[in-house]
């Protein structure tokens, strides 16, 4: 906890994810240390390690889902059920509504790591929830001025997080809440949440790459 308030991370990677790293133990040792208080498990097309991880502690892990569709990428955040990559954006949101979850629109406009483009996230807006103003590895090639722009002026929620894909990508970015989230909740602690812009280091911004090759790596062998 920072302060009176609580820090929470919406977007993050685990091993589970192709290009992903951050293992069990890793989540468990950043909430222990307090950096962070509650954490978001987004993997590519996937919500096992994240039910999982939930299920061991509790409501200090959100159940997401980064979800690969025909125009880019969209996450669900607090779903039950694994929602298949592949699918168009309306059919992911769709899906999403139907567990009760959140959209949330992560890195939009970036068209390297597959964010929505405007006349999509545009067609999505009633439905949508959060958008994410602020990427921690978004240095150099974020939006985050004319992400917040749009969220403005579509009234959306606005939210930072770290799309950390390795331990050491934790900490630095996410949004300051004045109680703990639940899915009922969420929404209304971002209306008057405190955004931490901070970047990750440059370093961590290789995770994605390397992850990617030590993964293929370890199917390789197991074949």
């Amino acid at each position: 906890m920072k302060g009176s308030r609580y820090k929470v991370d919406l977007h993050t990677h685990s091993i589970i994810s192709q290009d992903g790293g951050i293992t069990a133990s890793q989540y468990e040792k950043v909430l222990q240390s307090g950096d962070l208080d509650c954490i978001a498990i987004t993997d590519h097309n996937e919500t096992s390690f994240a039910r999982i991880m939930q299920k061991k502690l509790g409501n200090r892990i959100i159940i997401g889902e980064e979800i690969t569709t025909t125009e880019g990428e969209i996450i669900g955040l607090y779903l039950s059920e694994t929602i298949p990559g592949g699918i168009s954006v309306e059919e992911a949101v769709a899906s999403i509504k139907h567990q009760g979850g959140l959209v949330y629109i992560p890195h939009p406009f970036e068209i390297f790591r597959k964010g929505l483009r405007r006349n999509v996230a545009q067609r999505i807006i009633s439905d949508s929830d959060i958008v994410e103003v602020f990427n921690g590895r978004g240095r150099f090639r974020g939006k985050p001025k004319l992400a917040e722009k749009f969220a403005a002026q579509n009234k959306l929620l606005q939210a930072a997080s770290s799309d950390a894909h390795g331990a050491k990508g934790l900490g630095y970015t996410g949004c300051l809440l004045t109680d703990m989230p639940t899915q009922k909740t969420l929404k209304e602690l971002l209306t008057k949440a405190i955004l931490d812009k901070t970047y990750s280091p440059l370093y961590t911004f290789l995770y994605p790459a390397w992850n990617s090759i030590r993964n293929s790596v370890v199917l390789i062998g197991e074949n």
